[in-house]
């Protein structure tokens, strides 16, 4: 449970402000002071523009194009970002000194000179003498104190998986063959190559009756395929004694495909991970294009529905470079690998439709559990061990596991069991640098926290708390791990650090909002990325220290974007109904709202967030920066606006997140209801004059409030909304609802469309055209079953190009005019 009084944090920040109307002038100056501290908002007319829906859905250029994709530079002095240019999706770098003095000037980097400047996933020598890295698929080693930069390949193949050998050699792969080269020569040398094929066959005796006595009788047959014979025996010999020749094939069987594959430290050894071939499009389907480039009817390949996914399971193998041998590994050392885990689920279903189901033993489908950014195939400094993070296809099983080489077995380190899902997120691991411990995050405590554990040893958990840990970064001398974590309130971020022997943890940011962060190679300072709820994200860097001052870098926001007129939201905890933990939301008052206001009822919206697993009421500035500023326009004009962190939410830990699981759209539905509760009781608002809008899964939230409650809104706009979940993708469905042939009972109570003759009050679906994600065909269907119902006032408006973010600001104008309409006229 979050406590109660976490809310006072949230009061006292000058971030969760107070509900007035204000220019960003006082944000602006703030950002001169060295020690970055917030400002409190004041209900003072600064003389700034009032925001325009037109102006708050142009084009973002107009807020300044703030910095992206920011990384250290190998000195640990450089920062190197990207900026859009205006006016295209072109991106220009910029590398920046900052170790200055007199204060930064970012400076271009000319496309000339991109190759020089390194990369973000560079790598380094142990030594720390070198950094290797590839531009535009091939490879550079810098001299880090000199700054020296040699190109070791220069082609047209793309190079990748580079990797510092224990030799002192640098491997790296093209395609499925890896090879090393060495540093002092330049010479490469093959090291494998691997082949989705069965191994090749030797020319074969002849065997049926006729073919023996063709060879025995005519003697052409017999001396073509001697000639064959003696040459493939000549090329055997040649190869095995000739060590001038690559040998080293492996043959990994023919349909099969490599989801990941790691090359040890050593170079000895290769784990490869393999299944059979197949796409995320297998069994998919099509979307038409009806605006093509060249005016016919398009047909866009599209992903296949959850209802089409089949089970797989994915292959371990272990590759002994040195023997050419390879064995697969089996799963049956690992805990639960045979359990029926979806048994009561199972049950539950079948006694639905007059049958018994027997729960029995078998084994399950496991795959790799692949986290964005990170290798689910980790090798230890030595590279005598490895670990795998392992995931089960049903979802409910996470293991981390080594491999025992003499036995040739799979060795569970950490099972991590939900009866829900695992997350997706929160699945950093790793190995200590100098011992063979390995580190990780687990939800096992309710919350994601950092554990550790030595190979033959016992997990010990470093953080505790009723908070959420991410990102984690070891040090070079494993005493510390750094991390971001919102410890001090659900929606603030700052940057920590944790002693791995004693547990103690260390404040390292204290920059109220939003900051991500990046170590610097020598570990000296932090580069931060960090924004506030009225001000997108800028660079920042600060020493490694508690509470070190954060010094700017960037400054992008531009003078339009800072002038305008904007109501800051307030983040308040609405108390539950269905819980002790309150649901944390952003309040945008009117600008005329005085508190503990009487006499004329306040008419108010509710926003749903989208992806349903996502934070938005949180302290810095969010992915949703049009609707903060249509609410700000709307609350300007005498609305209460809401936006609610209902439950299913990131940022609250496993519970909050699980909420969800079999019946997507009843808690959340439960959570709009007190929502509105506490508007009514709060904010003067009328009861009868409350509207929501959403989209992707706040559409989906829209359709589910107006069907199931339908006197809790008196208007909706759903956009780009899911209405059935069997047509949505197999990754993020099936965590929640399983799969819709073992419990379909789940998909049902869960999907709009067999609610939607709940619809009373007047709804507006935006769906565009081009949605590879939520397909179009959503929409259509729903539309069908109200017409069929019988249903009015309901309208559709399509985006025949439109994706599922929409580029063109004219679509994002038309959609949210029409929203913007809906509520004027019905509210």
């Amino acid at each position: 449970m979050i406590k109660q009084s976490i809310l006072s944090i949230a009061v006292a920040s000058s971030l969760l402000l107070t509900g007035c109307q204000t220019t960003h002038q006082a944000a602006k100056s703030s950002e001169t002071k060295q020690n970055f501290q917030p400002v409190v908002a004041t209900p003072v007319d600064f003389g700034g523009e009032n925001i325009t829906l037109e102006q708050a859905m142009a084009h973002p250029d107009w807020l300044g194009r703030q910095p992206e994709s920011a990384f250290w530079a190998a000195d640990s002095k450089t920062v190197i970002f990207e900026r859009k240019q205006q006016g295209n999706e072109l991106r220009d770098t910029f590398s920046v000194t900052v170790d200055t003095i007199s204060g930064f000037t970012p400076n271009q980097v000319q496309l000339s000179q991109l190759h020089t400047i390194g990369a973000d996933d560079a790598i380094y020598s142990k030594d720390g003498k070198y950094q290797a890295y590839t531009f535009e698929g091939n490879i550079f080693l810098k001299t880090i104190a000199s700054g020296a930069i040699t190109q070791l390949t220069h082609s047209s193949e793309r190079e990748s998986s580079l990797q510092f050998l224990l030799t002192g050699e640098l491997s790296y792969r093209i395609d499925n063959t890896f090879y090393k080269i060495d540093l002092a020569t330049g010479r490469s040398v093959e090291l494998v190559k691997l082949h989705l094929s069965d191994e090749p066959a030797g020319l074969k005796e002849p065997s049926s009756y006729i073919a023996k006595e063709q060879h025995k009788l005519i003697e052409f047959v017999a001396l073509q395929h001697k000639n064959k014979v003696d040459k493939q025996t000549r090329a055997e010999q040649l190869k095995a004694q000739n060590s001038t020749l690559a040998n080293n094939h492996i043959y990994l069987g023919k349909a099969k495909q490599i989801f990941d594959v790691s090359l040890s430290p050593k170079g000895d050894k290769l784990i490869a991970v393999i299944g059979d071939k197949r796409t995320w499009r297998d069994e998919g389907d099509i979307m038409p294009n009806y605006v093509s480039q060249d005016g016919h009817i398009e047909s866009v390949p599209a992903r296949r529905k959850i209802a089409d996914a089949k089970s797989h399971s994915s292959e371990v193998v272990f590759i002994d470079l040195s023997k050419q041998a390879q064995t697969t590994l089996a799963y049956d050392t690992l805990p639960g690998f045979d359990e029926d885990v979806l048994a009561a689920v199972k049950k539950e279903n079948a006694a639905r439709d007059g049958k018994k189901y027997e729960s029995k033993k078998q084994p399950r489908d496991i795959n790799l559990l692949r986290q964005r950014g990170q290798d689910a195939i980790q090798w230890n400094s030595t590279g005598e061990q490895v670990a795998l993070m392992l995931e089960a296809w049903d979802n409910k099983d996470r293991w981390i596991a080594t491999i025992d080489f003499a036995k040739q077995a799979l060795v569970s380190q950490h099972r991590l069991h939900d009866d829900a899902w695992i997350n997706y997120a929160h699945n950093d691991f790793g190995w200590f640098n100098n011992s063979d411990t390995l580190y990780y995050l687990s939800e096992q405590s309710g919350y994601s926290h950092i554990y550790t554990k030595p190979l033959q040893g016992k997990a010990k958990q470093l953080t505790k708390g009723q908070y959420v840990v991410s990102d984690l970064t070891l040090s070079k001398d494993d005493n510390h791990i750094y991390f971001k974590a919102n410890i001090e309130h659900p929606g603030l971020y700052e940057i920590y650090r944790v002693n791995t022997q004693t547990n103690q943890r260390v404040q390292l940011t204290n920059l109220d909002g939003m900051t991500d962060y990046s170590l610097s190679p020598d570990e000296s300072q932090l580069l931060l990325t960090h924004s506030k709820i009225m001000m997108p994200q800028e660079l920042y860097v600060a020493k490694v220290a508690p509470n070190a001052t954060a010094t700017r870098v960037t400054n992008t926001v531009s003078e339009a974007f800072l002038e305008k007129k904007l109501i800051a939201p307030k983040i308040v905890a609405v108390p539950s109904s269905h819980g002790e933990q309150p649901v944390y939301a952003k309040v945008y008052y009117p600008a005329d709202y005085v508190e503990g206001e009487q006499g004329k009822k306040r008419k108010a919206v509710i926003f749903n967030h989208g992806a349903g697993y996502l934070q938005n009421s949180h302290m810095g500035w969010s992915v949703y920066f049009r609707e903060f500023m249509f609410h700000s326009l709307l609350a300007s004009e005498g609305y209460v606006v809401m936006d609610m962190d209902y439950r299913a939410s990131k940022g609250y830990g496993r519970d909050w997140r699980t909420a969800i699981y079999r019946h997507m759209g009843k808690p959340e539905v439960e959570d709009l209801a007190d929502g509105v509760k506490w508007m009514v009781e709060n904010a003067n608002v009328d009861q009868q004059a409350v509207g929501t809008y959403g989209g992707s899964y706040g559409g989906f939230m829209t359709f589910m409030a107006l069907f199931t409650q339908p006197d809790l809104f008196k208007a909706g706009a759903a956009i780009r909304p899911v209405t059935d979940w069997a047509y949505y993708n197999r990754g993020y469905t099936s965590n929640i609802l399983n799969h819709p042939d073992v419990d379909p009972i789940a998909y049902e109570r869960s999907s709009p469309i067999y609610f939607a003759e709940g619809l009373k009050n007047e709804l507006l679906i935006n769906a565009p055209m081009l949605d590879d994600n939520v397909f179009f065909q959503d929409v259509v269907r729903l539309v069908q079953r109200l017409i069929e119902l019988e249903k009015t006032g309901f309208e559709t408006a399509i985006y025949p190009v439109e994706p599922h973010g929409f580029r063109q600001p004219s679509s994002w104008l038309d959609e949210y005019r029409r929203i913007h309409k809906l509520f004027k006229e019905n509210l």
